[in-house]
């Protein structure tokens, strides 16, 4: 499958069934994220994956709305950037995300990408819940959470007549 095709059928996915993402496959899922690039080659980005559905129930009440599909995951993987390493970590951390959620979907696994960072369940900062849930210090960061799980609800993939070009700007 070409680069594009991946980008086309990337899609969130919210509703997992029982069928468990296997070792090989949360070896690439992984593995991509590790070969996303970050400031100077920093590195700053953990990857935390959780399997415990209490875990993964814990966490899907880290922020007011959109969190919820992570109790049905079979997995998350929490990204977790070191500020200590790099302060760059939003970006650093959206670019393994993304990687992440391109390579689950080049698998025909369903993900969701869920934000934490700047999101927040009762006035409390979801940041802060989800470091104590996985009792990490106070200088990581988590911009979000990748959900996974197998799923008959994948969205058909977008077309490239979807695209709205008029976007793109050409400076002359």
């Amino acid at each position: 499958m070409e680069l594009l095709d991946v980008m086309l059928k990337r899609r969130s996915t919210r509703k997992f069934n029982d069928e468990p993402v296997t070792k090989d496959e949360l070896d690439k899922i992984l593995t991509s994220a590790l070969l996303a690039p970050t400031s100077m080659n920093r590195k700053p980005c953990n990857f935390m994956v959780v399997e415990r559905k209490e875990t993964l129930e814990e966490l899907s009440k880290s922020k007011d709305h959109g969190a919820d599909l992570i109790r049905g995951a079979d997995k998350a993987i929490v990204v977790v950037a070191d500020t200590l390493v790099a302060d760059t970590w939003i970006e650093d951390s959206s670019i393994a995300l993304t990687y992440m959620h391109l390579m689950a979907s080049e698998l025909d696994i369903g993900s969701c990408w869920v934000q934490i960072h700047l999101r927040s369940r009762n006035g409390e900062d979801s940041e802060k819940i989800v470091r104590e849930i996985l009792k990490i210090d106070d200088h990581y960061r988590i911009v979000g959470i990748l959900a996974l799980g197998h799923s008959n609800d994948i969205p058909d993939a977008h077309e490239l007549g979807d695209i709205d070009k008029s976007k793109i700007h050409f400076l002359v």
